[in-house]
């Protein structure tokens, strides 16, 4: 007896799910997308999203995991190269360049803006991703100020809060401009006040 073959089923297709999910969020923002738009761009039914991610907050959770850990990864590198604080400084803001160059936002900076609209687990996500980059840009900081390459009028966690407020709302505007030289003329200016 001969069995019908088997049905062809693409093990990325959860990954390709979240890549558009991503990129639709850091353009328009979690409220601005649907399930119809993934699917039509993947050529998949709705029912299928519904497989992988049964809804749009467990979707979201999900997105926010995956950049959260591939941030931390950035991050790690980083770190590894061994460079000075002003060095891992500027790496840190070259991340948030090189989102703004693909015409997107920081996907945790958009999603903030709908934070009053996110399901709980999703709130708790964004604030664990923003408290582990002031964490981590605490660390850079104390280490510049121990090595005396860093001046800091404040605490280090104070500066930490600065950097990422002032990185993300520098992504905004250059982004409402359409100029992503504002972003980098506004963080050359903010590395400028932190470097000594």
């Amino acid at each position: 007896m001969r069995t019908a073959p088997a049905r062809r089923v693409r093990p990325d297709t959860a990954e390709q799910i979240l890549d558009v999910a991503e990129r639709l969020v850091q353009m328009r923002g979690f409220n601005d997308f649907s399930y119809a738009d993934v699917s039509a761009e993947l050529g998949i039914t709705k029912a299928s999203l519904h497989h992988h991610f049964r809804t749009k907050a467990e979707l979201g959770r999900r997105l926010i995991e995956r950049y959260h850990r591939r941030f931390a990864e950035a991050l790690a590198v980083i770190d590894r190269g061994g460079a000075g604080a002003p060095a891992k400084l500027r790496e840190y803001v070259a991340l948030y360049a090189d989102v703004l160059r693909r015409d997107r936002l920081c996907l945790c900076g958009m999603l903030a803006a709908d934070f009053d609209t996110l399901p709980r687990p999703m709130k708790l996500r964004i604030r664990g991703f923003f408290d582990e980059n002031e964490r981590w840009l605490a660390g850079v900081l104390e280490e510049g100020v121990r090595s005396g390459s860093i001046r800091l009028r404040g605490s280090a966690r104070d500066a930490a809060r600065m950097v990422v407020g002032a990185l993300e709302g520098a992504m905004l505007l250059a982004r409402s401009y359409g100029d992503a030289a504002r972003f980098d003329a506004a963080a050359d200016q903010l590395l400028a006040e932190l470097v000594g």
